[in-house]
């Protein structure tokens, strides 16, 4: 079983923490390798596109699951 690792990260001048799995954190942090931007960039992205009664880090587990899903459509 993964252990929940907890990030605080600043979104848009105030601080923020978001509880996730070590994997979901993982892809998180390559997610934003692969585009050139901090993980804490890559978190705001996320969360100013959410809707207002999702949980940021359901929101961030989902967006992990969606881009494996379309880099493995694109690879297979």
């Amino acid at each position: 079983m993964s252990r929940i690792a907890k990030r605080s990260v600043s979104i848009r001048g105030h601080r923020t923490s978001v509880s996730l799995e070590e994997p979901f954190l993982e892809e998180l942090e390559a997610i934003a390798r692969r585009r050139k931007m901090s993980l804490a960039a890559l978190i705001a992205e996320v969360d100013a596109r959410r809707d207002e009664e999702c949980n940021l880090s359901s929101e961030l587990r989902l967006y992990v699951l969606h881009d494996l899903k379309a880099r493995a459509s694109r690879t297979g």
